[in-house]
């Protein structure tokens, strides 16, 4: 994930503040702060890096079950698992590239994308269980990427405060952030 507000910040600065009380690795930033003052566009963001893991996941997984002659249920499963996978493995594509050790890296990953993934994996899966016919709409349908469009936009848009109430608190993406360099 690309935090080019970031780019110009010393973060060497900040090593060693995660033990102190009353102290995050980014007070001053100016994005989010230990009050819990946190930009929208910071939390805007985070829910759409999430968002590309999941919606990678989730046409990744309709495609493999559609063409495995999978059942709607058997393929919104494996939907959700790559979904989970997906927005798990961008967020440790870019904590290992900052050199950090993949368990540590893993720790992170977990903590910072796993209630984002799970609200939106609820939000889009039940909009499109929900939407009369999506769930028997095929691929080669523009429907079905229609509602898929919605669906996901709806989850966006009820994962951003999610993600900006975490982030507010130390939580979720501001995890990631002391990685950045």
């Amino acid at each position: 994930m690309q935090h080019e507000a970031h780019a110009h910040h010393d973060h060497t600065a900040h090593e060693g503040h995660e033990g102190h009380s009353g102290h995050t690795a980014h007070e001053g930033h100016g994005h989010h702060q230990a009050d819990g003052k946190v930009s929208w566009g910071m939390a805007a963001k985070a829910t759409l890096h999430c968002l590309t893991g999941c919606a990678i996941g989730e046409i990744l997984g309709m495609v493999i079950g559609t063409a495995l002659g999978w059942g709607n249920m058997q393929t919104m499963i494996l939907a959700i698992i790559l979904a989970f996978f997906f927005g798990y493995a961008l967020t440790l594509r870019g904590i290992l590239s900052a050199g950090v050790d993949f368990r540590t890296a893993f720790k992170v990953a977990l903590a910072a994308d796993t209630l984002s993934i799970a609200v939106m994996e609820i939000i889009d899966n039940g909009v499109i269980a929900l939407w009369p016919g999506a769930m028997d709409a095929h691929l080669d349908e523009p429907f079905f990427w229609i509602v898929l469009a919605i669906a996901l936009a709806a989850a966006f848009v009820i994962t951003t405060p999610v993600n900006k109430w975490m982030i507010g608190r130390g939580k979720g993406h501001a995890v990631v952030h002391q990685y950045h360099h």
